[in-house]
């Protein structure tokens, strides 16, 4: 296979594995996010303790985390359909990315909220800020490094699920590497599709990690 004959075909793959890391990157933070600022405060000790609340938080977060994403696709298969009326096609792909990768951001959420320290909310206890204050403008900002990193590698993790996405009709470049990589023997195409994912991962990685360094000196 020749460049002019992957190149269209490797901007396609591109274009719609960036479409699924985006659009579940905004669910995985719109989920994720509230679910690990639940599991800090209802925790012992925490702004709103409830034991019962932050068991039944941590099994659920637990049982996401322990799925093989692959078996997670095929588990969701009916609940994909139910949300997007389909089971293929990209942003089919982005109900179990969200539903893999939230688990996974919420526990982030959790290690770096607890990395802010005692004394910081004590303070602000002191001052008379109520407990949602105390989220929003001391916890929240006070862990913006830590927050950022964990969103960094949150979305190099979507990137590789993205690519596992393939095997159940996802597009993107997983799903082109399967079908012209491994199913035609078109090995240079499978070559250059690992290189993009690498240089993907890469520039990811790169930003958040100077992104959040910039936070961190504030």
């Amino acid at each position: 296979m020749t460049w002019e004959e992957m190149s269209p075909l490797l901007w396609e793959a591109t274009g719609q594995t960036a479409q699924m890391v985006v659009w579940s990157t905004l669910f995985t933070v719109l989920s994720g996010l509230p679910l690990g600022v639940a599991l800090v405060v209802t925790d012992r000790g925490g702004l709103l303790p409830s034991r019962p609340l932050n068991a039944v938080l941590g099994m659920i977060v637990n049982v996401g985390r322990s799925l093989p994403f692959i078996v997670l696709m095929i588990a969701v298969i009916p609940l994909t359909r139910l949300i997007v009326g389909t089971t293929i096609g990209t942003f089919a792909a982005v109900v179990p990315l969200t539903l893999g990768a939230a688990p996974f951001f919420a526990r982030l959420v959790e290690t770096a909220l607890r990395e802010v320290g005692r004394d910081t909310v004590q303070a602000a206890q002191a001052m008379g800020a109520g407990r949602w204050t105390i989220v929003g403008k001391v916890l929240l900002p006070e862990a913006r490094s830590g927050l950022v990193a964990g969103l960094t590698v949150t979305v190099v993790a979507l990137i590789s699920y993205s690519a596992m996405a393939g095997v159940i009709g996802g597009g993107g470049l997983g799903d082109l590497a399967i079908r012209y990589g491994y199913q035609r023997f078109e090995t240079t195409l499978m070559v250059v599709t690992v290189i993009v994912l690498i240089v993907l991962v890469q520039l990811v990685q790169t930003l958040g990690d100077a992104v959040a360094r910039r936070l961190a000196r504030r």
